[in-house]
């Protein structure tokens, strides 16, 4: 199985997957496969693996056996005898955490409490990080995987090299945040012109930053901006400020009348979207956007039944 295993990821690879936690998942059921003796997956085995951990959540179990139908769906069109687990086994069962939404003048107390940060460098990264993320709705690590060779100042561009799935895009950039980004690059050369890593945004060491990192600064940065988590579990993070980018986009283009299911593509696009679909659900992020994008099909359902 071991070798089944690695052949199978190997082949992924070779067609762009990065496979990089099915692959660890895998390898490990693989051992479990190995030393059970069985030469064919089952059903139960398969189970029997993604159940393993005693501490484990209903997401987790979930991800570990799609982790095995995928390899078992490949191997059973080479060998029949190779059971695939029926898709409704273990059903998957994630909630995700209600967004924070920041108004504009949040971002600007985020901002201005990043300027308080100790050491030029370090307060002028996490500002201008903040901010590039408020105006272009980048995933926090998509952000800091970025290197000087991704921001073109020249021609407001920048690449988002490599993000979620794989994909790569280009995103705009409005004058104003080519200043900034502009401002923020003077000043990280001129206080750090040896720096350790290629990275656009850098530590005060001049490494990139790491994102279990920059969540914490964020954490300490919305304490000081006031700002209070409106769950029990979740408070403000980076994450967020993508949230916001997405509901407020799509506010604005419903209060102006646009059509939005024609624009919605646009947006999948910007954001790194795999599909349309997973765009849809900032509409459940917004109780204002869920709101207009009902009466918006009201009125429609009106119209039809008076032409009727």
């Amino acid at each position: 199985m071991r070798q089944a295993v690695a052949d199978y990821l190997a082949l992924r690879r070779s067609l762009g997957f990065k496979l990089r936690e099915p692959g660890y998942l895998l390898a490990d059921f693989a051992r479990f496969m190995d030393r059970a003796g069985a030469p064919h997956i089952t059903t139960e085995l398969a189970l029997a693996w993604a159940t393993q951990p005693a501490a484990g959540t209903p997401y987790g179990y979930w991800l570990r056996l799609s982790a095995v139908r995928g390899l078992a769906a490949h191997l059973h069109a080479v060998d029949p005898a190779h059971q695939v687990p029926p898709a409704g086994v273990l059903p998957l069962q994630q909630r995700r955490p209600v967004p924070y939404l920041f108004t504009e003048t949040e971002v600007t107390a985020l901002m201005r409490a990043a300027g308080t940060l100790r050491g030029s460098l370090y307060a002028a990264t996490y500002q201008t990080l903040i901010g590039l993320l408020a105006v272009t709705g980048c995933r926090p690590g998509e952000a800091i995987r970025l290197d000087v060779g991704h921001v073109d100042l020249g021609s407001a561009l920048l690449t988002v090299a490599e993000g979620k799935y794989g994909k790569s895009r280009e995103l705009a950039l409005h004058p104003s945040t080519v200043g900034a980004l502009a401002d923020y690059a003077r000043a990280r050369d001129r206080l750090c012109p040896c720096p350790a890593a290629p990275s656009f945004f850098i530590s005060a060491a001049g490494t990139r930053l790491l994102l279990n990192r920059v969540d914490k600064v964020f954490a300490k940065l919305a304490g000081q901006a006031g700002l209070h988590p409106r769950s029990a579990r979740w408070g403000p993070r980076p994450i967020d400020l993508r949230h916001t980018f997405a509901v407020t986009t799509l506010v604005g283009w419903y209060r102006t009348g646009a059509d939005v299911g024609a624009r919605l593509p646009l947006l999948s696009t910007w954001l790194g979207h795999a599909r349309p679909a997973s765009t849809y659900w900032y509409l459940q992020a917004c109780p204002e956007l869920l709101g207009l994008a009902t009466e918006r099909m009201t009125r429609a359902q009106h119209a039809q039944e008076n032409r009727q």
